[in-house]
């Protein structure tokens, strides 16, 4: 029986830049605002943390202070992915020598693998490390789909243990295809509650970098029985989503982040800052919501 790494919210959590790099006490003050307001999980070096923009070198600097940080507190889980499949085993392989818990693999972007490359792809992955796996398929981004039958073929693989999925209409194929020993997480803000009443085990969340309490509390509450609870969040977070996914994400919820008073920073080239509009937008909403 493959044990999930979390149930509930995981936040992926934005990566705090400065001209000269990483800010760490900013990353420091960010983790501990995610422990104290009940995140599940937390996933450093994914999309929202800008991964695809940082060096081999600092991308595993921060899975690894991030990891010191949390000191077992919680999960860390790693952005590893990469559309070079050797990158993806070196990445992936540096994250569990700094004691990641787990890592989180995206499906490679513009090769457009087919779904035998992606099979194998992973499948090399997960073979050369120990650690368990999170698949990632985001096909908005890497304009790639994992189609469920490939999904239910890797999760017959020992530590491939769950995925990212942003394809809904898939979820319940997935389901089906691989049983309840298998995750599903959401990977959209808007569709967690859909995603749980299909299977699903929770999100791995951008939104959950704002408000970490009521994205963990909306699966919680589902699980709890609470349905219409956690319906009631779900419905109250749409407008708020929205805000926060105007431009394409992490620029929206990086600007957030620094609405709340952390210095965040900005979102590296070639992301530029949020335009003025979408800025008076998104401040509306958090002063909406009590968040400012």
């Amino acid at each position: 029986m493959k044990k999930p790494l979390f149930i509930g919210s995981a936040v992926a959590i934005v990566t705090p830049f400065t001209e000269a790099g990483v800010d760490y006490q900013t990353l420091a003050e960010l983790i501990e605002f995610q422990i104290k307001n009940s995140t599940d999980a937390i996933v450093v070096c994914g999309t929202t943390g800008e991964a695809s923009t940082m060096p081999d070198e600092e991308h595993i600097a921060v899975i690894k202070f991030a990891v010191e940080k949390i000191n077992k507190r919680l999960p860390v889980i790693a952005g590893t992915g990469s559309n070079d499949t050797k990158h993806a085993v070196e990445l992936s392989k540096a994250a569990e020598a700094v004691g990641a818990d787990g890592i989180l693999s995206v499906t490679p972007y513009y090769n457009k693998a087919t779904q035998k490359g992606l099979y194998e792809h992973f499948k090399i992955i997960a073979n050369s490390i120990n650690i368990p796996v999170i698949l990632y398929n985001v096909p908005s981004r890497t304009n790639l789909n994992i189609n469920p039958e490939t999904v239910k073929a890797l999760a017959e693989i020992e530590n491939i243990i769950a995925i990212k999925e942003c394809n809904l209409g898939q979820v319940g194929d997935i389901v089906n295809a691989c049983g309840p020993d298998f995750a599903v997480y959401s990977g959209d803000d808007n569709s967690i509650l859909p995603v749980l009443s299909l299977g699903g085990k929770g999100v791995i969340s951008t939104m959950a970098n704002i408000i970490p309490q009521d994205t963990h509390d909306m699966v919680a509450k589902f699980f709890q029985g609470d349905v219409q609870g956690s319906m009631k969040l779900q419905l109250q977070t749409l407008d708020l989503i929205k805000a926060l996914f105007s431009e394409v994400n992490p620029i929206p919820v990086k600007a957030a982040v620094n609405l709340l008073g952390y210095q965040a920073g900005s979102c590296r080239m070639p992301l530029t800052d949020l335009s003025e509009e979408n800025l008076a937008v998104l401040r509306t909403e958090m002063k909406k919501y009590g968040l400012i």
